[in-house]
């Protein structure tokens, strides 16, 4: 995979971030405290898949330079 198309996947992994983070205050205001436990652990697997993809490019771009 080239850092271009790590940092598009990184991009979409983002934007499902955002999503996440606002469902999750969304559960907050309805006191869904179980939900939002499950909501906290999709936020911290998506962060790691983003600084994964993140790593990629970089690992990447460091072999092109």
């Amino acid at each position: 995979m080239s850092a271009e198309e790590s940092l598009v996947r990184a991009e979409e992994l983002l934007a499902r971030l955002e999503s996440t983070r606002a469902e999750l205050e969304r559960l907050a205001r309805r006191d869904d405290a179980e939900s939002a436990i499950d909501v906290l652990t999709e936020l911290a697997d998506l962060t790691r898949q983003v600084e994964a993809e993140l790593a990629k490019a970089r690992r990447e771009t460091d072999a092109r330079a």
